[in-house]
């Protein structure tokens, strides 16, 4: 069985008209040159945008002409795309074949890549760490050579196509750990037994199959609210045989209901914070999710919390850049999932309601 026949046989219904459209739409320009490895990164998660092409929804330049979305992007500064991946999602969203046809996408269009593995069938966050249906009933043992297979998997399938991210996040906002409960650190009673040693154990086995694909690939470990203190869980993480390249954080300063505190003061703080766990373990740092309010009455705000925080952060050589996450979500778009359980829309996405980059996102990329 040939390659494309292989993932079409994968690929969710109603998506493999979306292979045309990545193979067809995505040479890159001839006078585009891609950013350096290494380069500050303006970055998009857009893990969401085939599902949305399959909805039907269009992308826009400032003359109204419809443009693939990645080559918008590009257009306006981004030079990076960061790319989650599950096991096995119900609808096949974000599984391998998912993956790799954005994948190819973004390097043919010479964007830099990020890999994010969720190590799980749906999202990943410090509530909701679970288990891939199929691996439910694994030991630790199982787990492990379960996490380096997938890992494998998917990774030497990007190999494969020629296709090299510079960075792979193994796990999704870890900061109770991961694959509950085996992989889960604490519960409201306190730190569970062999937590620690458990979780760093599955993480060490995501960490050993990247590099054994990619050895000059950067691995990210990935904590949720950049404004905390987070060196106490890099210590606990390397006492306990964890091993990183790069600390990756999430930041969603206009979510003060999320904190208690004002976007001004989320960003002050995660500045500090920032520089607090570069001096301690000497690596670089990243946003790997940023995130702010995308209504038009909210655009000033958002330029000026992007303006507090990066302005500050790019005078360091060691601060990554950031990714903003999910910035093509626009009027109203939910995943159907979203629909059944009664979910509103993501209201974080950055494009107008004409299918364009807002303000802010112009002024993230632009930097």
């Amino acid at each position: 069985m040939n390659q494309f026949k292989f993932f079409a046989l994968r690929l969710p219904a109603g998506v493999l008209f979306l292979l045309v459209l990545a193979f067809s739409a995505c040479t890159p320009k001839e006078d585009y040159t891609p950013d350096p490895v290494g380069s500050y990164i303006r970055g998009a998660d857009c893990s969401w945008l085939t599902e949305q092409e399959a909805d039907g929804v269009l992308f826009r330049d400032s003359l109204g002409r419809e443009v693939e979305c990645m080559r918008l992007m590009r257009s306006y500064g981004a030079n990076a795309i960061r790319l989650r991946v599950w096991v096995n999602h119900a609808t096949g969203w974000c599984n391998l074949p998912d993956v790799l046809l954005k994948a190819r996408r973004a390097h043919d269009l010479g964007l830099r890549l990020m890999i994010d593995f969720h190590y799980s069938d749906y999202f990943c966050d410090p509530g909701t760490q679970t288990t891939p249906a199929d691996w439910q009933s694994y030991s630790l043992s199982q787990l492990r050579d379960a996490v380096a297979a997938h890992t494998t998997e998917v990774l030497s399938a990007l190999r494969a196509e020629d296709i090299t991210p510079e960075w792979i996040q193994v796990g999704n906002e870890t900061r109770n750990g991961m694959l509950w409960p085996v992989g889960q650190l604490w519960d409201t009673n306190g730190d569970l037994p062999n937590g620690w040693a458990n979780y760093a154990s599955l993480q060490r086995a995501g960490y050993d199959a990247a590099k054994a694909v990619f050895p000059e690939a950067q691995i990210v470990v990935h904590l949720d609210n950049a404004y905390e203190d987070n060196r106490w869980f890099f210590r606990r993480l390397k006492q306990a045989g964890g091993k990183w390249d790069i600390i990756g954080l999430s930041h969603y300063p206009m979510k003060s209901e999320w904190s208690g505190k004002s976007s001004t003061e989320m960003n002050r703080l995660a500045a500090q914070q920032m520089v607090a766990l570069h001096t301690e373990f000497q690596c670089p740092v990243m946003l790997a999710e940023i995130g702010t309010l995308g209504a038009p009455q909210y655009e000033a705000q958002a330029e000026q919390v992007i303006d507090e925080l990066l302005t500050k952060m790019q005078t360091y050589s060691w601060f990554c850049g950031a990714f903003y996450w999910e910035p093509q979500v626009y009027a109203g778009w939910r995943p159907k999932e979203y629909l059944s359980v009664g979910w509103s829309a993501y209201d974080m996405g950055a494009f107008t309601t004409t299918g364009t980059p807002n303000a802010a996102l112009r002024r993230l990329w632009a930097r």
